[in-house]
Parts: structure tokens; C-alpha cells; sequence
């Protein structure tokens, strides 16, 4: 689906609001047939047979109202839930295909309330606001109308009362657009500390800043409490205020009524009617303008859902990516995360084919990011990066990542059992091939003395097991998908002894396939039987050769390799 079609609105939508107009249409005729009734009464025409044909045309009215109302109700609901369910997989396969140095730049909280609440709101007003103000605006000119046929005069007064909604509404939907749309901004700031929160709790709990004593969190509460009373603020006194000239033309109607009256213009039933369905009216009145402010309100979550839909994505390009081999090249290329602070600068290796690379150097010297780069997360801003001999310039990230598995520092399991979490790396793979890579990956064992084995669920990303066990099912997964290269990043970092033991016995067998593999190490030992160390500091590669090549030089590997002995003393 286009990206100009994914709001657009479908038949059942348009057919509801065409039954709401008719119910605000048959909601009118109501005080037409109480008219009839009153003048039955008033001139002491009222009998049996006119009492039924009265009753008659009523409950027929209402079971016409009822019949119209459920069908337009239920188109609503099904034509608006349609649009807001093609919104949700547009805006799903939209966001797999933002860059992902967008979701840096702009907070989690944004793009959390535009697929949640943004999309929520939007449906809120196709299936309930649309057709409420469209009814509501039917009757009222009804009423107009039908008051107008009695007497004019009055119908005026009801005319002028419902038009000053206008520049009511105007100095409303001003109010809306300046502290609606900061609002949203807060709460959407708000999402995304409260995300940060639940998501580190544990780190907070440890440092004694959990519940009130967090302050980013409470300062967001606040500015979202303030906010919220702002708006309203606002907003309110010009409904109050329009409320008071509103219902002013109730005293100026009955005093109009009174007058034709008592001229003899009007009979009795023709002023009861001039005199009480202007209660109605006013109420009416109000009611739009609630709705049509609480719309506006609403459409601001449509402009935030369009802004998302409208975001520019990653460069797709259909050449088809089919490297003969897998060596690695980076040549001159230069990255940054923020403008004017470089990360890489002017880089240039080449990991060969099959062979085992090794990263290692300072935190924040460019590890990562290169490998970052190469899974085409990132795209860098100069130079460019080849696999065997192909460069990744303008082929869309699928395709790289088809020929890369990644063993991350930083496991993410889905909320499913564990077998489901390492089909994952390659969906047709049978139950047998799913076993026999948990046996290389060293998590057999473990998986094995579990109630359900390998249908336990892992819980919400993987909360039911250790970090080595995390760390192991990765691995599982980079065996499961055999893909010629190999990325791994600290995957033994943060474990105790026994879990890095085991993970360390895992990664050898992982290694024992003939892969093009770049590793990030924080332990030097791991890296010594490397092809090739690169030794990476401030964005630079400072040194480059084997492990007995960099010992010689008496630079930076040297001295690193001498302090890790001296802490293994």
C-alpha cells in the first residue's frame, strides 16, 4: 500500500457518516410529531385513533433510528478499525525501513505514542467523533429549521446563537494547536523516560533513586501535569464564555415568544415549542463544540502519524548482492553519530576471507561501530565498504544481512519459547537442526533439565534466563543461520567464570566453520591465535598485524597485553 493511500478513508467509513446524517435527520422529526401532539391536545382534537397514529409514526421513527443507528454505528467501527489496522502495518513495515541512526536522533517515546496512542486517536475519530458531529450538526439544523417555520424571529436568534460557534471554534482550535501539540511533545518525552525507567529499574533500585527519588522521571511527570492543566486552562473559558452567550439566546427567545404571544402572532403550543426546544438547542450547541474541539485535538495526532508515514527511508535497491566471497574491506571510511564528533576516521582494513579478524582497543575507539557500519545500521558519510570485492553502497540492508549473523554483546530474546527465539535466524529450519546447533552453541544441557525444554518461554526478553544462557542462544541462532560471515561483539563481557567458560567453549565450535569472522574482545587472550589484531584508538587504527607481530612492535597491544597478564597474577 502507497504511502498517500494508507489514511485514506473506505466506503463503510463514508456509508456511516450517511446513516448519521439520516438518524440527525429522523431524530428532528421527533419534535415534529410532539408538536402535532401538543396542537391535538391544545384544540381538543385528541382521540383514540389519532392518539395510535402519533404513537405509531413514533415508535416507527424509533425503530427506524434504532435499525439506522446500529448499521452506521457498525460501519463506523468496522471502516475506522480498517483504516487504523492498515495505518499499524504500514507504520510496522515503515519503521523497519527508517534509518536506524533515526531512532538516535529523535526519542523512543515518539515513535511508542505515534503506533499507540496516535493511531488510537485517529481511529477514535473515525469511528466516534466524525459521526457524532455529523449527527449533531444535522439535528440542530433541524431544529433551526423547524423552529424557523413556527416563528421566524426565534429561529433567527437560534441561527445567530449556533453560528457564533464559529469564532468560538476559531479561538479554540488556536488554543488546541499551541498547547495540543506541546502536550504531545511532553508526553511523548514522558513515554520515553518512563520506558528508560522500567527498562533500568534494577540499575536505579541499586543507587537508591527508584520511585520518587528519580527525578527525570518525576520533572516529566510534572511538566506533563502542568501541561495538561495549561491546556485546559486555556481551552475551557472559551467554551465557557461561548456557553454564556449560548444560552443568553434562551431568555431572548422566550422574551421573542412571549411578544408574538401576546401580539397574537403566536397560540399557545406554537410559544411552548419556541420556548422549550431552545433548552435543546443550546445543549446541542455545546456538545459540538466539546466534539470539534476534542477533534482538533485529535487531528493533531493525524499530522504526528502522517510526519511518521512521510519519513524518508533507507535507499531500497533491488540489485541483487552476490559477493563470490566474503572478505572484508573498509576503505577511508570516515563516520559520526553527531555532527562534528567522529567516530571513525579515514579507516581502512581488509579482513580476509575466512579468516578470523580481531577489534579490540579503548571503550568508545570505534569497535562497534564498525560493525554497525558493515550490518548497514548505519551508512557511513565517507569512504566505502566492500565484501568480496562488492560495495554495500546503495544495496538495501536485507540483502547484506543475508550473507552476516551477529553474536551481540547485548541479547535480545523475544517474549516466545526458546525454540521459537532461535528459529528466528532461519524460519524453515527443522526441530533436529535447531537441536543440533543448541548442542555446538553449549545450551543443550541446559535446555534439556527444563520442564518444557525447548517450548519454555524465555519471558519478556528473555527475563527467565541467566546472561550465558542468553548469551548461548545467540549463539545457537548465528549457528542456525551459517551464514559465510561471522560478527562478535564482547559476547563474553559481563559473564561470571562458569558462564564465559561455556560460552568461550561455544564460540569455538562456532568458529570451527570455515567463516569470514570480526571480533570484538575485551579479553586478549581470546584474540590471540587471531589472523589479524586490529588495535583501534580515537576512531583510528593505531596498530595492525598477528598477535607475536604487535608483541614485537612495543606499542599499544604490548602494553595491553602486559597489564592483562599482570591482572591474571
Amino acid at each position: 500500500m502507497k504511502a498517500r493511500e494508507v489514511m485514506k478513508k473506505n466506503k463503510k467509513f463514508y456509508l456511516s457518516i450517511g446513516f448519521n446524517v439520516i438518524e440527525g435527520i429522523l431524530s428532528g422529526c421527533n419534535f415534529m410529531i410532539l408538536y402535532r401532539t401538543m396542537q391535538a391536545l391544545w384544540e381538543d382534537s385528541m382521540n383514540v385513533k389519532k392518539l395510535v397514529t402519533l404513537t405509531g409514526i413514533l415508535l416507527l421513527v424509533f425503530l427506524v433510528r434504532l435499525v439506522i443507528f446500529t448499521t452506521g454505528y457498525t460501519q463506523g467501527q468496522i471502516g475506522g478499525a480498517g483504516v487504523s489496522k492498515n495505518i499499524r502495518i504500514f507504520l510496522g513495515d515503515k519503521m523497519k525501513n527508517i534509518s536506524l541512526s533515526r531512532f538516535s536522533q529523535s526519542q523512543t517515546g515518539e515513535y511508542i505514542n505515534v503506533a499507540t496512542a496516535d493511531v488510537n486517536n485517529y481511529e477514535t475519530i473515525l469511528t466516534h467523533r466524525a459521526g457524532d458531529i455529523v449527527k449533531n450538526i444535522t439535528l440542530v439544523t433541524m431544529v433551526i429549521v423547524f423552529i424557523s417555520v413556527i416563528f421566524w424571529n426565534v429561529g433567527l436568534v437560534l441561527l445567530i446563537g449556533s453560528l457564533l460557534l464559529i469564532p468560538t471554534l476559531w479561538l479554540s482550535f488556536r488554543s488546541v494547536k499551541k498547547y495540543g501539540n506541546k502536550k504531545n511533545q511532553i508526553l511523548s518525552d514522558n513515554v520515553s523516560n518512563i520506558t528508560e525507567y522500567i527498562t533500568g529499574i534494577q540499575t536505579f533500585r541499586a543507587y537508591g533513586i527508584g520511585g520518587t527519588k528519580n527525578k527525570t522521571v518525576i520533572k516529566s511527570m510534572y511538566a506533563y501535569s502542568d501541561i495538561s492543566y495549561v491546556y485546559e486552562k486555556m481551552v475551557i473559558p472559551i467554551g465557557t464564555g461561548y456557553s454564556i452567550l449560548e444560552w443568553l439566546c434562551l431568555p431572548l427567545a422566550i422574551m421573542i415568544g412571549g411578544s408574538g404571544w401576546l401580539t397574537g402572532n403566536l397560540n399557545v403550543v406554537d410559544f411552548l415549542m419556541v420556548s422549550i426546544i431552545p433548552v435543546f438547542s443550546c445543549k446541542l450547541n455545546s456538545t459540538i463544540f466539546v466534539d470539534l474541539t476534542s477533534y482538533k485535538n485529535l487531528m493533531i495526532s493525524k499530522f504526528h502519524v502522517t510526519q511518521v508515514i512521510d519519513e524518508k527511508e533507507e535507499e531500497k535497491n533491488e540489485r541483487p548482492f552476490s559477493p563470490a566471497s566474503h572478505d572484508i574491506e573498509f576503505d577511508h571510511v570516515s563516520f559520526a553519530y553527531q555532527e562534528n564528533e567522529p567516530v571513525l576516521k579515514e579507516v581502512s582494513f581488509k579482513a580476509e576471507n575466512q579468516k578470523l579478524t580481531a577489534l579490540i582497543g579503548d571503550s568508545g575507539s570505534g569497535k562497534s561501530t564498525i560493525l554497525n557500519l558493515l550490518s548497514k545500521y548505519y551508512e557511513p558519510i565517507a569512504g566505502d565498504i566492500k565484501i568480496g570485492g562488492v560495495s554495500t553502497k546503495g544495496i538495501h540492508a536485507e540483502k547484506v544481512l543475508e550473507h552476516i549473523s551477529m553474536v551481540d554483546q547485548e541479547v535480545f530474546l523475544f517474549n516466545d519459547t526458546i525454540k521459537n527465539n532461535i528459529r528466528y535466524a532461519r524460519p524453515s529450519a527443522a526441530d533436529t537442526e535447531i537441536i543440533e546447533a543448541c548442542r555446538l552453541a553449549n545450551c543443550d544441557g541446559f535446555i534439556s533439565k527444563m520442564e518444557k525444554g525447548y517450548d519454555t518461554p524465555v519471558g519478556e526478553n528473555g527475563n527467565q534466563l541467566s546472561g550465558g544462557e542468553r548469551q548461548r542462544i545467540s549463539i545457537a541462532r548465528a549457528i542456525l543461520k551459517d551464514s559465510p560471515v561471522l560478527l562478535l561483539d564482547e559476547a563474553t563481557a559481563s559473564l561470571d567464570i562458569e558462564n564465559e567458560l561455556a560460552v568461550k567453549e561455544a564460540i569455538r565450535n562456532l568458529l570451527k566453520a570455515k567463516k569470514t569472522v570480526i571480533m570484538i574482545a575485551h579479553t586478549l587472550s581470546i584474540v590471540q591465535k587471531a589472523n589479524q589484531i586490529l588495535v583501534l584508538s580515537n576512531g583510528k587504527i593505531v596498530e595492525q598485524g598477528n598477535h607475536e607481530e604487535l608483541l614485537c612492535k612495543k606499542g599499544k597491544y604490548s602494553l595491553m597485553w602486559s597489564a592483562e597478564e599482570k591482572i591474571a597474577i
